[in-house]
């Protein structure tokens, strides 16, 4: 199984970050990337920022014939497509799409690392992860989904309910 997570705290040119997640999913068949699963939308406080506005975040299954590095390719011309410009990490954003894991390929490639380095530190990706694949394992150290958001906790998250 292959895994995005999905992030936004701007608005982009189609809306606001919710608007923008669900469109960038829509937007993603254009690449051969299809959506099998998409998690609940989540709020979380912007990070490392707390004033900036907080950020939109989900968690989709996806299925394509393309490989890793072209996937991610993929992936960076949709956040383009959708007013993405990166100046430096971690600011506001109005599309942010990180692959997670590759159907467990374990990559330091200097690119892409597989899994996410990061997601781990991240409860606004691993509890909407958990959402859509409950039983999924950390590919490297074999830890399940439910023990690593409970080492990271979910404070400062906040389910969405869908309009």
């Amino acid at each position: 199984m292959i895994y995005i997570a999905l992030g936004a705290n701007v608005a982009s040119p189609v809306g606001p970050p919710a608007v923008t997640l669900r469109r960038a999913l829509e937007a993603m068949a254009k690449h051969g990337i299809s959506v099998i699963a998409v998690s609940p939308l989540y709020r979380s406080q912007a990070w490392p920022n707390p004033a900036d506005t907080p950020f939109v975040n989900a968690v989709a299954e996806v299925k394509t014939r393309l490989l890793p590095g072209q996937l991610l390719k993929a992936l960076l011309a949709v956040e383009k497509a959708f007013g993405r410009v990166r100046k430096s990490r971690n600011e506001p954003r109005t599309l942010d799409l990180d692959l997670i894991d590759y159907g467990g390929l374990i990559s330091d490639a200097e690119q892409l690392t597989l899994p996410h380095p990061r997601m781990l530190e991240r409860a606004f990706v691993l509890r909407p992860l958990a959402d859509i694949a409950p039983h999924w394992r950390h590919p490297d150290t074999g830890e399940s989904i439910v023990r690593l958001l409970g080492n990271v906790g979910e404070a400062g998250l906040e389910r969405l309910t869908e309009a």
